[in-house]
Parts: C-alpha cells; sequence; structure tokens
C-alpha cells in the first residue's frame, strides 16, 4: 500500500512537473543586457530594466501577447564589450529570447551588434544614444537593431544649431576615449562641418579622468568660448570642476549624460547649473507618466533616470505589437512587423505612430528631445530666445 502511494505522488509530481514546464515554454522569453553595477551609467540601466519589468506585469496583467505571458532574463554585462558579447549569445542561443533590450552602454552595442543580425533577433536599445548602432551592418543589409531613446547625432544636431545660431566665436569639442564618447565626437566634427564651424580645439579624456585642467588650458589659449563635450556624467562632472580650478568658464554643451546624478555628485550644485544639454523628457508630466514614476520612484537611485523607465517601458510595448502583428515570434517576422506597424502604439512618452521604417529604426527624433539645464537640485526645461527661435531648418545631420 506504501508502495502504492509513494508511486502516486512520484505521478503527480511528475505531473505537476511537465504541466509547468509546458507553461514555461509557452512564455514568451526577453532579455536585458547591460550595465547594472559597474559604470557611471548604470543607474540608467537600472532605471530601464524598472520600465521594462513595469510593462511586462502590465501586458501579462491583460492576458499577455498572443494568449502567452512575457518574462524577462536579465544579464548584467558590467560596462565590459567581452562580457555583453557573451551575454548576448547566451540570452539568444541558450535562453532563446526572442527580443533584447539594453545595453546601457553604446561601445559595448557596437561590440555585438552583429549577432542579433546574424541570429534575426530584434535588439531594442532604450538607453545608449551611439549614432551607429541602428546603423545597419552594410548596404541594404535587413537591420535588427531598433531604439528607443536619445540618439547622439540628433543630440548634436540641435547643439550645434544652438552655438551656431548664438554665434559663438570658437567652438572646442571635448569628448571621453570610450567608444560612446568617441562615437559622439565623430557626430560633433561632421556635424560641425555642415553647419560652417571650424572646431579651435579639439580634446580627448579617460572617462576615470579627475583632472582636464591640462586640456582645458589648451582650450583657453585658443580662444575657445563655448565647449560641446561627450562624456558620460561623471567625468563631465570633473571636467565642470577641472574648470573651476583654472577659473576659465565657456559656456558648455553636454550630451544628456550631464542628466545623470552622477554629474550632479561629481560637479556640485554650482557649476551643475552651467551645462546645457538635451533628453526625450524634463519632468513626469502626464496622467501617464506620473502614474509610472510613483510606481517606481522608490526604486529609483535617482529620479533624473526616470526617462530610461519610460524608454524601456514603450520599448517592450512596441516589442510586444511586433509580436501580435507578425502572429508569433519569428525574428525577421517581427522586424518587418516593427518597419510597419499597422496600428498606434499607446506608450508613455508619447504614442507610436509608424515609428520606424525599413531604413528608419528610431522611434525618437529631435523632434521629441527638450533642452534641459540643472536649477536648484532640480532638471528643469531650458528655453531661451535663441532656442525659441530655432527652426527645422537650423539643424543640419
Amino acid at each position: 500500500m506504501k508502495v502504492i502511494l509513494i508511486t502516486r505522488r512520484l505521478a503527480i509530481a511528475a505531473a505537476a512537473s511537465m504541466l509547468s514546464m509546458a507553461v514555461a515554454a509557452q512564455n514568451i522569453k526577453l532579455g536585458f543586457n547591460g550595465d547594472l553595477s559597474a559604470s557611471p551609467s548604470a543607474q540608467s540601466g537600472a532605471a530601464g530594466v524598472l520600465g521594462i519589468q513595469a510593462a511586462i506585469e502590465d501586458i501579462n496583467a491583460a492576458g499577455g501577447v498572443l494568449g502567452r505571458k512575457l518574462t524577462l532574463v536579465i544579464r548584467d554585462d558590467q560596462s565590459q564589450p567581452p562580457r555583453s558579447i557573451q551575454n548576448m549569445s547566451d540570452l539568444i542561443d541558450n535562453e532563446k529570447v526572442v527580443a533584447v533590450f539594453g545595453p546601457t552602454n553604446s561601445g559595448n552595442a557596437m561590440a555585438w551588434k552583429n549577432i542579433p543580425n546574424q541570429k534575426k533577433i530584434i535588439s531594442m536599445g532604450m538607453i545608449g544614444g551611439g549614432t551607429d548602432i541602428t546603423r545597419p551592418v552594410s548596404a541594404g543589409a535587413d537591420n535588427y537593431m531598433f531604439r528607443v531613446s536619445m540618439v547622439d547625432r540628433e543630440q548634436v544636431a540641435g547643439l550645434m544649431a544652438y552655438a551656431k545660431k548664438v554665434g559663438y566665436k570658437k567652438v572646442g569639442l571635448m569628448a571621453e576615449t570610450t567608444g560612446f564618447g568617441q562615437g559622439g565626437l565623430k557626430d560633433m566634427q561632421e556635424i560641425a562641418t555642415l553647419q560652417g564651424i571650424e572646431p579651435a580645439a579639439t580634446e580627448r579624456f579617460a572617462v576615470a579622468d579627475t583632472d582636464m585642467t591640462s586640456q582645458l588650458n589648451k582650450m583657453k589659449s585658443a580662444g575657445v568660448d563655448a565647449i560641446i563635450v561627450w562624456a558620460q556624467g561623471t567625468p563631465t562632472g570633473q571636467l565642470m570642476r577641472s574648470m573651476e580650478k583654472i577659473n576659465y568658464f565657456p559656456a558648455v554643451l553636454s550630451s544628456w549624460a550631464a542628466d545623470n546624478v552622477t554629474f550632479y555628485d561629481a560637479a556640485g550644485k554650482t557649476l551643475a547649473e552651467k551645462p546645457i544639454f538635451m533628453r526625450t523628457m524634463v519632468i513626469a508630466a502626464t496622467p501617464k507618466q506620473k502614474t509610472l514614476f510613483d510606481r517606481v520612484k522608490d526604486k529609483l537611485a535617482a529620479p533624473s533616470a526616470f526617462p530610461f523607465t519610460v524608454h524601456g517601458y514603450d520599448a517592450v510595448q512596441l516589442i510586444a505589437a511586433s509580436i501580435r502583428q507578425a502572429g508569433g515570434t519569428d525574428g525577421e517576422k517581427m522586424r518587418i512587423s516593427l518597419e510597419d506597424l499597422k496600428a498606434p502604439v499607446e506608450g508613455v512618452m508619447k504614442t507610436y505612430n509608424k515609428p520606424f521604417t525599413n531604413i528608419q529604426h528610431e522611434a525618437l527624433t529631435a523632434a521629441d528631445f527638450a533642452f534641459v539645464k540643472w536649477s536648484g537640485g532640480q532638471l528643469t526645461q531650458h528655453a531661451d530666445n535663441v532656442i525659441k527661435s530655432l527652426t527645422a531648418a537650423d539643424f543640419k545631420r
């Protein structure tokens, strides 16, 4: 009798296990691959994951996608390209995800963008803004790299247009030596040419540098009255500290990494208020944005990271829409769907009406960006007379 009872229990346990495996097999796996712990931008990665998780919760609560639940597999690449490459292969080949979000750092995306293109798996960026991330690997090639976030070249176009219209006499360019910094520097040099601006000086610095006085003295000697800088939050803050050391304060136009609390902490309140930069949002303004912010605010490293939460949320909604339209999770069909979404997708940032085409894989462009500054410890929209006067004709790309 005891043997029969044990046998029955084993049979029930086996059946339950098989049922659990069957349910798991029906789930649609999504992946995140980005820095959550190492670089100055790690808090942006963490904020993005919060948005991805919130969207998955909402979609699953509404019945999932095509009747299937979404799940998320998270990999921290610790800002290291080799680890990020390994993570991407693991997520696609072993975890069998149907789309990957991230990365936090643009250089890592450039290190592995060939993988999703070869495997025909969507990569939906929602943090790193490197211009080349969403460009096809070769002319006319199918492209599986999409993005819902800032784009470096669009920011540069805005900042250069501003510098041109203000009429600064001598513009200097500075950038960190990471993939992010050097990609931005390439954009700055190209768009400066389009704007008819001849940089008076160009300098580089390492992401961990704390003293840039040598580079700044060269800028000062060249008579630079405006510096456009492409770097992450902490080194940009250290740049402002270095300006203070030699009492040299040209106008500073910065990458959006200056919105990061790591910049504010490194620069301090007074110096943090000097740069002008761009970002997709200033504060949570709409009812949807306020609701999401209230939901995640206690988990954010700083309120300034919230736009990445929004981008993560909207990125999932776009992926879900592509699966619905494709009728499944085939990567090629999802790509084709994304490039021609038939129905508007309601996001938290905005409603996306045909955000992508077969040649344009950016869901957000300069029209979605705002000029921003720190003021009194808060991010505030900056709208001087020059910004108000900018028109589409002023932007060169």
